[in-house]
């Protein structure tokens, strides 16, 4: 229950650790035993992180795996050198990491921010980590004193975000775009 606590409680789990580029805010998930050290050496962890230095490969994998289509390589690294926040999301087995979640905002550094590219492996979809990610994400710009939080979502998640607050525009404005024709 401890990892639950810490996203559900007050933002100083995440100011404490502000100094690290990657911030632990879980306890063990999946099955827990009392076999002792063999235990905990091959624990499970789930890790949080603000470091830009991402294999694009690893997320070209995790966004195929959801079904995105591919984007060329060099605009996605271009597209995480330009954001305001990077976070991503890993699972952690003993020496080795995989990455499992991935979300990035763009900002005017004072008031906005647009969350971009949230994305959950289906392996650790339904287990309230695409919220946690969600949750931490957040806590990241409203410690920025970012407080207009926008974001685009497809139809098959709209509930999702609805359930994290988020909801349509309260005065009405609709979002409007332009696309080379």
């Amino acid at each position: 229950m401890g990892f639950w606590k810490t996203w559900f409680s007050t933002p100083e789990s995440v100011s404490a650790n502000r100094a690290t580029s990657f911030e632990e805010h879980t306890g063990e998930i999946g099955s827990s035993s009392a076999n002792g050290d063999a235990s905990a050496r091959n624990a499970e962890r789930i890790v949080f992180s603000t470091e830009r230095d991402i294999d694009l490969y690893e997320l070209e994998e995790l966004c195929d795996a959801v079904g995105w289509s591919r984007r060329p390589l060099r605009k996605v690294k271009k597209a995480i050198e330009h954001s305001f926040l990077v976070a991503s999301m890993w699972q952690v087995r003993g020496n080795q990491r995989r990455l499992i979640g991935f979300a990035r905002a763009t900002s005017d550094h004072a008031f906005n921010a647009t969350i971009w590219d949230v994305v959950v492996h289906p392996d650790f979809q339904g287990k309230g980590l695409g919220k946690a990610l969600m949750k931490y994400v957040l806590k990241k710009l409203r410690s920025e004193e970012i407080s207009n939080v926008t974001l685009f979502a497809d139809p098959h998640v709209v509930d999702f975000y609805r359930g994290m607050g988020f909801m349509a525009d309260p005065e009405g404005i609709k979002g409007m775009f332009w696309y080379p024709h």
